[in-house]
């Protein structure tokens, strides 16, 4: 081969290699990191994979945690999320406005059970009246998120207290809780107050109560038999097939018409946010600092759309509708889509 003709078969190869460059620059996926409450889990997934039908050049990345330790990813840690969705909206508002959001879809229900298995201590005994009494004998323990970390955490403990008054005794949250911790509720002026320690310094008795960051985390120890009973979503207990008590309305976090009642108790959280009792309501937003906000967009719509609301209504939650922001300060793509 003449060099002349060499030197045009490798110019060919580089112009050729640089067309295929061009192509694979164009169709590499874009990636959409969604950092979630650990109770979306399945409803997450299920989210994933229908927006990955509809945009095959995106990639969903989904990142599970209690939502105060979601939110702490972006806000101290210095991590970047293209969407944030927790089990309490208001953790949104109090944890990243204005320099990290600002504003806040709410678009889904939930409220707190007792989550059991066949293999639970008096399984076959307890009931939506008793289920503190059965708590309370010495071979029984149970377990609730930490609430440093996660809703589920403190909303777990905001019913114990406020079956207390429900059930008109005054011992529940001490003998369940209050013995075997340093958690205490106090009484000021009618509500009910709990100041939660740093999360190292929680001090609990294994020997009766588990707390791990997440809720999730908890369903382990019950299928490994380490805790007959744990408190947790109703959505979550039925996605995993557990039984559970279903626990009286005016105690379960899950209605409007008792929201006076759920305000009596308040948890302050080791990092001074405080939370009202209050009906469980789950909210998402877009970070300030989004790398991808056009998809982060197009999956926020997905998840309050209708097909969304089927997907939450398949996996055991209710949605919010319409699904409800908390300022007309959002992007022009979801308007349409939500009540403001």
């Amino acid at each position: 081969m003449k060099l002349g003709e060499m030197k045009f078969e490798v110019l060919l190869l580089l112009v050729v290699a640089s067309l295929l460059l061009g192509c694979s620059t164009h169709e590499t996926t874009a990636t959409l990191k969604v950092f979630h409450a650990g109770s979306l889990t399945e409803p997450m997934k299920a989210f994933k994979e229908a927006f990955e039908e509809k945009y095959p050049n995106v990639v969903v990345q989904t990142e599970a945690a209690g939502s105060a330790a979601t939110i702490r990813k972006v806000t101290e840690l210095g991590r970047k999320a293209d969407v944030i969705a927790t089990a309490d909206y208001t953790l949104i508002q109090k944890m990243m406005y204005p320099e990290y959001a600002n504003w806040t879809i709410m678009f889904a229900k939930n409220q707190i059970v007792l989550a059991y298995n066949d293999n639970s201590r008096y399984a076959d005994e307890i009931n939506s009246q008793n289920w503190y009494e059965i708590l309370r004998k010495p071979d029984v323990r149970f377990g609730f998120s930490n609430p440093n970390d996660d809703p589920c955490g403190y909303r777990s403990l905001m019913v114990i207290q406020l079956a207390e008054l429900y059930y008109n005794d005054t011992k529940i949250f001490d003998d369940l809780v209050a013995k075997h911790s340093n958690l205490k509720f106090s009484e000021e002026n009618g509500s009910y107050v709990l100041l939660m320690p740093p999360s190292e310094k929680i001090e609990v008795d294994e020997s009766k109560i588990m707390i791990r960051s997440m809720e999730m985390e908890l369903i382990h120890l019950l299928e490994s038999g380490e805790i007959d009973y744990f408190f947790i979503y109703k959505s979550v207990a039925k996605q995993h097939g557990f039984r559970f008590v279903e626990l009286p309305p005016q105690i379960d976090l899950s209605s409007p018409d008792y929201a006076e009642f759920y305000g009596k108790v308040k948890v302050v959280m080791a990092n001074g946010k405080e939370v009202s009792g209050k009906p469980i309501v789950y909210g998402i937003t877009i970070p300030k600092n989004v790398e991808n906000k056009e998809p982060a967009e197009e999956f926020v719509k997905l998840v309050v759309s209708e097909e969304g609301r089927k997907i939450l209504k398949e996996l055991g939650q209710d949605p919010l509708v319409p699904a409800r922001a908390d300022t007309p300060d959002i992007p022009q793509s979801l308007k349409e889509l939500v009540e403001t």
